[in-house]
């Protein structure tokens, strides 16, 4: 079986589900790049936990874990199986390689695994697991995680990290479509860029120290911590390549990034 892409999605605002823009359309022309894998493994910015936690349930439902938004997102849903064999392989590898993994068979799908997948894969036929980042730990420690998970893509399971390449909440406004993003937004984004297209990744590990306007692009970590997991289940050397780059709200980064062939 042809080794699957890994890929980081930008998830935005939930309203990404029904509001039209670059990155809506983007992701609903994705999914034809690609060999339609056998299973989801997304690690989702809203999944946070202390050890690496693993979904298990057969059927997972769908959480809408935000408020104020129009009722019609609330009555969305996302009927993907869930897939406890992949499950369990992902717990035998994480725990193979030392981590203590715990297992949820009551968790359904967070916005930052069903919004995006609702546009890449309207059908919801292909079976979804979710892994938890943990924010207390750095960016290394979810590269480790990901470089674990690294078979799992010689096996049919494309990993998806979902997060957002730009994440500061309170400096988002409502643009005219076309606007220039912020210029400190624009400059973070470019930096990422330029480190992955140079396999720069000491620089992108410690980009807290090293990035433009890294503490205004993510106050905290965890919206960026999916970008790791990805970057550590690409193969060193193994290409890479931005898919998508816009921005909502003037200065959320919608990036996506693939690692492997694509189509």
């Amino acid at each position: 079986m042809t080794r699957t892409p890994a890929l980081f999605i930008s998830h935005g605002s939930p309203m990404l589900a029904f509001e039209d823009g670059p990155a809506r359309r983007f992701l609903m022309d994705l999914a034809p790049r690609f060999r339609e894998p056998r299973a989801f493994l997304v690690v989702s910015a809203h999944h946070e936990a202390e050890h690496p936690t693993v979904t298990t349930g057969a059927t997972p439902g769908t959480i809408h874990d935000f408020y104020g938004f129009p009722q019609a997102l609330y009555r969305l849903a996302y009927p993907a199986p869930g897939a406890p064999g992949l499950a369990r392989r992902v717990a035998e590898i994480l725990k193979a390689e030392g981590y203590e993994v715990a297992e949820d068979a009551e968790r359904g799908f967070d916005h930052g695994t069903w919004v995006p997948l609702i546009l890449m894969n309207p059908y919801a036929d292909i079976p979804v697991v979710q892994l938890s980042i943990s924010p207390h730990r750095d960016p290394a420690w979810h590269y480790r995680l990901g470089a674990a998970l690294r078979p799992l893509r010689d096996e049919g399971v494309m990993i998806v990290g979902s997060g957002s390449i730009t994440h500061n909440l309170r400096d988002l406004t409502r643009t005219e479509p076309g606007s220039p993003p912020a210029e400190w937004a624009s400059a973070f984004t470019e930096w990422v860029h330029d480190k992955v297209e140079t396999s720069a990744l000491d620089d992108l590990l410690h980009y807290r120290d090293r990035a433009p306007n890294a503490v205004h692009a993510h106050p905290t970590d965890e919206h960026f911590l999916p970008f790791f997991v990805v970057l550590g289940a690409n193969t060193p050397g193994e290409k890479a390549e931005r898919l998508h780059h816009s921005f909502t709200y003037g200065a959320l980064g919608m990036d996506a990034y693939a690692f492997g062939e694509t189509s």
